[in-house]
């Protein structure tokens, strides 16, 4: 919320973009003629920012992430039936998949995960690791792509996200090496890759409750 208030102040579209959507969600809800029978394909470009071995992590690691992602937003997490009775009732299928991507912005096949070395120990919330120029890297196109970016982040920050309707340059899900998936570097007790579906719930519009 820290960079959501700061990102408010210093882009005055944004307030006015994120009020759109809302109005626009509200007649959506009113005029639609059916809901999916198919879900909603969301491609997946994941940036994995190292500069230490341990911080690169494997290819498995980002795959358990995924799966997390599509179990919890899917409503096939085995832990569902853990949900306080007061919610039971609302949870439900969101009818969201999301895909790694296996093609490249130029077209060249992908496995949607690009390593980038960097020099910077460490990332804040100041959006550095979105940026070629600040030892990060630049997002795809973000009208295509989800794109997360993966690295050690500084102090006791899991990840952020950000809301739709931001800027493009810093669109996207930020999340500790330590705290994405269910394996490799992934440590207890941020090891269920819940961090992740937390921040990309915010991506998706959704507040804290």
């Amino acid at each position: 919320m820290e960079v959501h208030h700061r990102q408010l102040e210093e882009e005055p579209g944004f307030r006015v973009a994120q009020q759109t959507l809302e109005h626009a969600c509200q007649d959506m809800l009113r005029t639609a003629a059916a809901a999916r029978t198919t879900p909603y394909k969301i491609t997946v470009v994941v940036h994995v920012l190292h500069r230490l071995p341990a911080e690169k992590i494997s290819a498995a690691q980002v795959k358990s992430q995924i799966k997390v992602l599509n179990a919890d937003f899917r409503a096939k997490n085995t832990d569902r039936t853990k949900v306080p009775g007061v919610w039971s009732g609302l949870v439900a299928d969101a009818n969201v998949q999301f895909v790694l991507a296996t093609k490249a912005p130029d077209g060249k096949p992908t496995t949607g995960i690009v390593f980038t070395a960097t020099t910077a120990t460490s990332f804040g919330s100041d959006e550095r690791m979105k940026s070629a120029a600040t030892g990060g890297a630049n997002p795809w196109p973000t009208d295509r792509y989800l794109n997360m970016w993966v690295c050690t982040l500084k102090g006791g920050l899991l990840g952020y996200a950000q809301f739709p309707g931001g800027p493009a340059a810093t669109d996207g899900v930020v999340i500790r090496n330590t705290a994405f998936g269910t394996s490799g570097s992934a440590a207890a007790p941020f090891n269920l890759g819940r961090t992740a579906t937390h921040e990309v719930g915010h991506y998706l519009n959704l507040r804290h409750i």
